[in-house]
């Protein structure tokens, strides 16, 4: 933020006082505010032409009869920044001095904790955190002048993470980062007055965008139906080393960990920084009842009287072992419960927060009414393992939580391209108890839990009895028995939950999916997906539709060329017409030449989402694809004639895990087609 001409601005006493009432009452007549102040006019026109100057507030005309009333007055996003900032000052000094008349009138300390610098030291933890939006008058203003400012789009991950800014779930944050505070957080998990905040909270947008913008400049930011949120004050336009912020952050530059993938094929490549002024949340349609800001759950722990809470995390549905351990948490603690599932973005395949929410609400009546609550939490989860469990320990604490279950293998993301695991089962806990003071929220740490057939209960894996018979049902398990329509047990789930994954996930015979051939041009793809087509039409029970590669340039991609950027959004155009077959049943057959691995694999995860994605390999050599060349394109190509043509002048990344790998050279079209059909039998998408 600029430096404030001290000398001409009022004192802070004073300027406090005055961005309040110009924020409360912004078309007052200048009598009136000098009279709600307490000061002359004289004085109040020469504070106006002060804060005027020093742009943190605008003037506007406005229509009225009343000569006295011929100005309106709005913040600017530094004035509402400024504002926010002398807010934690008088709070502060407020608190002192009740601090210590208590101390006066009891003898002993109130207990409450100083906010004199609120980027430093938590607030008691049922104590109104601050929150980044400006009233509601100002907001009204501000959104008709924010017509005429540049407007950024947000991503869905962006939407989430302004919303926690805005409403103080990423308390003390004040903005996106800028470059030296994202730096220190990279480096060291501290912004760069030395705040722990483990991660990097940015607004990554494209180079084109970035070029339009620069530092000290007012932006939009906006959802993807176009309605303004947030104004954002540039202070920072950055280049990051993404390279160095996976190693960082996530512990390794390798593309098979979600947040790693995000980061270097979705994230645009310039970040821009500075501070938020908020004009109205995101809208949610979907289980309003149970989405609480910060201020709400605080509000909801006083009125119950809850003095010491403990948050349970999850991205999954909840089974016996996680009541379980939540139980045990609970009464460890001594706390109420809250149950705060992430309903924002988790790891790619996981199942929708539709269908979660229901489950969790299908078991909640297991809980004690009395004793325990669920509210959701719209946050994009990056999978970072340790730092993430720092991370929803702060966010816990910023809404009002004393205490936090770190299970195993907190917010990790699987297998690494090694096979291995990103990172320890208890690598979370271990850095969590390392800055626990600091978070402000107590640890309870939980071991794996398994059900001991003996004992007909779940014990700690540590803790079974020697001799005793182990069951236990893993994540994948459980997806095969899904999947196949196999029975799963009680003793491992609740008969409602059961019910509700059944709903949305039933057998795989009776999915949509999708089979997406990739290959060089004349390999093949669209005559076996032709023949592959006729044959699941043969058979019946559910709608097949064709998205050729020529079929789908000239009816949904006319407009585009052949670069590279072109074929991706071609590809991604294939891969969402793909995703809403497969979400609806049917099945899709894509036939498009896919050159490049991220694009087929970002493809991949938006048909996951809703059923199986079959990658199919058509592995004819560059020499027999030009053989059979009937267009004349790989020779027009040799001469130079065709730019940027696959496997001549543009590289094809052929897949590395595709489910089946077909070679057409010297093989019948019927016998790969048969390959493909064995594939989806094996796979259980048809009926053996």
């Amino acid at each position: 933020m600029t430096r404030l001409p001290s000398l001409s601005l009022p004192e802070d006493e004073l300027l406090f006082r005055l961005l309040r009432q110009l924020d409360l009452a912004p078309e007052a007549s200048q009598r009136a505010t000098a009279e709600a102040l307490g000061i002359s006019l004289g004085r109040l026109n020469a504070q106006l032409r002060a804060v005027t100057e020093a742009g943190l507030v605008r003037v506007t005309g406005r229509d009225s009869v009343d000569r006295r009333s011929r100005f309106a007055y709005a913040l600017t996003p530094h004035g509402a920044a400024e504002k926010a900032r002398l807010t934690d000052r008088f709070l502060a000094r407020k608190l002192a001095e009740y601090d210590a008349l208590h101390a006066e009138l009891t003898g002993v300390s109130s207990g409450l904790l100083s906010t004199k610098h609120r980027t430093q030291v938590m607030q008691p933890h049922l104590a109104p955190i601050q929150e980044l939006y400006v009233s509601p008058d100002s907001a009204q203003k501000l959104k008709r002048e924010a017509a005429d400012l540049v407007s950024w789009d947000l991503t869905q991950r962006q939407v989430c993470d302004l919303e926690l800014l805005m409403n103080g779930g990423f308390n003390p944050l004040k903005g996106f980062l800028g470059k030296e505070d994202y730096e220190s957080v990279v480096e060291t998990m501290r912004l760069a007055d030395g705040t722990l905040w483990p991660m990097p909270i940015t607004l990554d947008v494209s180079e084109d965008f970035a070029a339009k913008v620069e530092p000290g400049q007012d932006i939009a930011l906006r959802d993807a139906e176009g309605v303004i949120l947030a104004i954002l004050s540039i202070s920072d336009k950055y280049i990051p080393n993404k390279a160095r912020e996976a190693q960082m952050v996530f512990g390794a530059d390798d593309i098979a960990h979600p947040a790693v993938y995000y980061l270097h094929h979705r994230a645009g490549p310039v970040y821009l920084g500075g501070a938020i002024t908020g004009i109205q949340p995101p809208v949610h349609y979907d289980f309003r009842a149970r989405r609480d800001t910060p201020n709400e759950l605080r509000a909801y722990f006083r009125k119950l009287g809850w003095r010491r809470i403990v948050a349970f995390q999850t991205r999954n549905p909840l089974h016996r072992a996680h009541q379980e351990l939540t139980f045990r948490a609970a009464k460890e603690a001594q706390a109420n419960l809250l149950i705060h599932p992430v309903v924002g973005m988790t790891k790619p395949g996981d199942v929708d927060h539709f269908t979660r929410v229901r489950c969790y609400e299908a078991v909640l009546d297991k809980y004690p009414s009395a004793t325990t609550t669920m509210s959701l939490l719209n946050l994009a989860m990056r999978m970072a393992g340790p730092r993430e469990a720092v991370w929803h320990g702060l966010i816990r604490k910023n809404h009002g939580c004393t205490h936090f279950i770190v299970g195993r293998d907190h917010a990790g993301p699987g297998k690494n391209s090694q096979g291995k695991d990103f990172y320890g089962p208890y690598d979370a806990q271990e850095l969590f108890k390392q800055h626990e003071a600091e978070i402000g929220l107590e640890m309870v740490d939980f071991k794996h839990m398994v059900y001991v057939q003996e004992k007909a209960q779940y014990y700690p894996a540590n803790e079974v009895p020697e001799g005793d018979t182990v069951l236990d049902i893993s994540g994948t398990e459980l997806r095969r028995r899904l999947r196949e329509g196999l029975e799963i047990p009680e003793w491992f789930s609740f008969p409602e939950v059961v019910k509700e994954l059944r709903r949305t996930s039933p057998p795989r015979s009776k999915q949509g999916f999708t089979v997406f051939f990739t290959g060089l041009s004349g390999s093949g793809k669209s005559t076996i997906a032709n023949a592959l087509m006729v044959k699941l039409m043969e058979m019946g029970g559910r709608p097949v539709t064709l998205l050729d590669g020529d079929v789908v340039r000239k009816h949904l991609s006319s407009e585009l060329g052949f670069s590279k950027e072109h074929r991706d959004i071609n590809i991604r155009r294939i891969g969402y017409v793909a995703s809403e077959i497969t979400k609806n049943g049917g099945i899709a057959i894509c036939a498009p030449i896919a050159p490049y691995t991220a694009t087929r694999r970002a493809v991949r995860e938006m048909v996951e989402a809703y059923g199986a994605f079959v990658e199919v390999h058509v592995a004819t050599s560059i020499e027999e694809c030009e053989r059979r060349d009937r267009k004349g394109l790989y020779k027009l190509a040799r001469e130079g004639k065709i730019k940027e043509f696959t496997g001549i002048s543009d590289p094809y990344e052929a897949p590395t895990n595709a489910e089946l790998v077909v070679d057409t050279e010297g093989t019948e079209v019927d016998y790969c087609a048969q390959q493909v059909l064995l594939k989806l039998e094996s796979m259980g998408l048809i009926a053996a």
